[in-house]
């Protein structure tokens, strides 16, 4: 069992070789954000168009329509492709597709422009002039909002939470884009959630006698079970061994591992359905 489990973490771990360098955030712990900005955290599949095709985070090269990008520009634009709150799952489907059906509903709501000069503003300014000549409606830029103080970024999750949406991403507009996790760019939800493999199943019992009860998965924090989140198809039809998860979670105990661990989703691999 060990020897199986090494096996399947080495092989999550070349997989991940194959993940582009962007921009990844960490979570907001309280941090002094005077000067930053904030928005709304899209509950979507990131899109990274490099100036010829659009990726995914992993690295996977998506199939759009050629009307969607048909005038996309010629340089990088990093972005989440949504359409609206509480549709991840239609969204996700969109994009896994290589027919190219129902991408009309989605758009790449920018907020980065990887490798232009400049502060964020002088960056997205960059997209701004590209698309004043080059007008499409698949193509927005996301809206930064000056934080006042704290109680304003609070105000504002409390607000887009009030709606379904995910959270608020809170950055510095002066630093520089990032390829890799930064420190200048934050999430800040009601509940946080990371990655992690799945590395065993375990049986249920009672009700869950016959299905999936709980299953390991291992991260940077170690081994640790995730028994609920499931619906009654998940445990009969659970993530397979070796699959990647996002789990949501309510801080970390003191030797570190998540507390309230809850299942959320399978993290999207992007094959055609």
């Amino acid at each position: 069992m060990n020897l199986l489990r090494a096996i399947l973490i080495l092989f999550v771990s070349i997989k991940a070789y194959a993940d582009i360098d962007v921009m990844l955030l960490k979570n907001y712990e309280n941090q002094n954000i005077e000067g930053w900005v904030m928005s709304e955290k899209l509950d979507g599949v990131r899109g990274y168009w490099d100036g010829t095709q659009l990726l995914t985070r992993q690295g996977q090269r998506l199939s759009p329509p050629a009307y969607f990008i048909k005038d996309f520009p010629p340089f990088a634009i990093d972005g989440e492709l949504f359409s609206e709150r509480n549709h991840f799952e239609e969204i996700s489907s969109i994009t896994k597709s290589f027919k190219g059906n129902r991408w009309e509903k989605l758009k790449l709501y920018v907020f980065d422009v990887p490798d232009a000069k400049g502060n964020l503003f002088e960056r997205l300014d960059v997209l701004k002039t590209y698309l004043s000549a080059h007008p499409m409606p698949y193509i927005q830029i996301i809206e930064q909002i000056p934080v006042r103080d704290k109680a304003h970024l609070y105000e504002f999750l409390k607000e887009v939470e009030a709606q379904q949406g995910e959270g608020v991403v809170v950055r510095n507009p002066h630093a520089p884009y990032e390829k890799k996790r930064s420190a200048h760019i934050l999430k800040l939800k009601t509940a946080h959630d990371e990655e992690c493999t799945v590395i065993a199943h375990h049986k249920g019992k009672g009700q869950f006698e016959n299905v999936m009860g709980s299953l390991t998965c291992q991260n940077h924090r170690g081994e640790f079970k995730i028994g609920s989140g499931f619906n009654l198809h998940e445990r009969e039809n659970p993530p397979s061994i070796g699959s990647v998860i996002t789990y949501k979670y309510r801080g970390v105990t003191s030797s570190g591992k998540p507390r309230f661990a809850t299942y959320w989703r399978v993290r999207e691999s992007h094959q055609i359905k």
